[in-house]
């Protein structure tokens, strides 16, 4: 195992859902910290979030956007809910098994010292029924600015920060409240103010030319060509990845990496060619046209 000692920080979205076990990535960053490499971890966390939910009795919303990504409708109520098992269970769970492999994790939510701040978003664009419609009530947004400076004090002390959504969400110029916030973009928006490599673990191999064919794996995206095939394949969770990847190349991101966390050393294969390696030239090199614009209307949480 390479001592990972040179090169940017290391930024890696862990998934929250109930098929990622965060064990793999939990060594590899203990390996990675203890060999001098600055790491920054963003989580999920979509089933815990579901599982308190179900306890206590609230039926989760899911929306589709016009562009058909989907996410969580987070009314006030699912709101204190998301809080409660995002940057309550999750976060504490991952800290302490940061802590027990020897790694000095601090855990934040988005709201701490402003580290993920941008407008909310009460009403979203969705479709019902084949009908486009304004829903009202949504406790959402999408990360505008980074406390940059929070994080390399952090790291420059020697922790390891373990960020959570939710963010801050600017209500006024003054004001502002806890919102749901999508981790890969959260995670998108770290690594581009850090100027790191993001990795993002899920529960595949990274994006398939074939979405039904493990054996179609996109290795390397380096040129626009590369770039448009990519967001041509990606489809379902995978849209909104490849969306998180594009806005951290073009925020300022050295490189972006989507992998499994579920095989053995995940961020460092990862690191080493394992997975769908998404370079900034693929965006330089003219694949700058991507999925935003409304797909940005539906936060999710995984």
């Amino acid at each position: 195992m390479p001592d990972g000692g040179d090169g940017p920080p290391v930024v890696v979205k862990l998934g929250g859902a109930r098929a990622v076990d965060p064990a793999g990535a939990v060594g590899d960053v203990a390996h990675l910290v203890a060999n001098g490499r600055d790491v920054v971890v963003v989580h999920g966390g979509s089933t815990a979030v579901d599982d308190l939910l179900d306890r206590l009795g609230i039926e989760s919303e899911y929306v589709e956007t016009p562009s058909g990504v989907t996410g969580r409708f987070t009314d006030a109520e699912t709101m204190e809910a998301f809080t409660m098992a995002m940057a309550g269970q999750v976060n504490t769970d991952l800290v302490t098994a940061m802590k027990n492999a020897g790694v000095d994790a601090v855990g934040l939510s988005g709201v701490d010292g402003g580290l993920l701040t941008g407008p909310r978003k009460s009403a979203v664009r969705v479709v019902e029924d084949g009908k486009k419609k304004i829903k009202r009530g949504d406790h959402s947004g999408t990360p505008k600015q980074v406390n940059e400076g929070l994080l390399s004090t952090l790291l420059a002390d020697g922790y390891t920060p373990v960020v959570s959504p939710p963010m801050f969400g600017m209500e006024s110029e003054s004001e502002g409240t806890p919102v749901n916030t999508d981790a890969d973009r959260a995670a998108a928006a770290v690594a581009g103010a850090l100027g790191a490599e993001l990795v993002v673990l899920t529960d595949v191999a990274g994006v398939y030319a074939d979405p039904d064919d493990p054996d179609t794996l996109i290795e390397s995206v380096a040129t626009g060509d590369e770039y448009d095939a990519l967001t041509d394949a990606a489809e379902g969770f995978m849209t909104r990845k490849v969306m998180a990847a594009t806005e951290a190349l073009e925020s300022g991101a050295t490189a972006v990496t989507v992998a499994d966390a579920n095989v053995r050393d995940p961020i460092v294969a990862a690191l080493d060619g394992a997975g769908t390696r998404i370079e900034r030239s693929a965006l330089i090199d003219g694949g700058e046209a991507h999925a935003g614009g409304d797909a940005a209307d539906a936060e999710v949480d995984g």
